[in-house]
């Protein structure tokens, strides 16, 4: 197994685990508002249905073991995530008020 999809595994076992990159991105969309946060993290939880999904032999006829599709969704939801955490931090780093620009200048106490 390559080293992409080694961490994703243990989702497949619990697919509660799936929520949290989900919910993380939530947070994230609402400090910056970023819509690749959103749709990040809708991604995810979408995913976490479907493991369950898969879990509970819902959308499988009984042979659930050939994961072939995880091929495709485990670097979507990388590729995703990474776009929308770059995305946020540059959004969180230019709202970042800059200290040198604000101070304001001494006033003038010649009266």
């Amino acid at each position: 197994m390559s080293l992409l999809f080694r961490p994703f595994a243990v989702m497949i076992e619990y697919p509660w685990l799936a929520f949290l990159p989900g919910l993380l991105l939530l947070a994230l969309h609402g400090k910056t508002h970023r819509p690749s946060a959103l749709w990040a993290a809708v991604a995810w939880l979408l995913y976490g249905v479907y493991e369950y999904g898969m879990k509970w032999r819902v959308l499988c006829s009984g042979e659930c073991n050939i994961r072939l599709d995880l091929m495709a969704i485990y670097p979507l939801l990388v590729a995703g995530s990474l776009f929308a955490v770059a995305r946020a931090l540059s959004a969180l780093r230019r709202k970042r008020p800059d200290p040198v620009a604000r101070a304001e200048p001494p006033e003038d106490r010649a009266s």
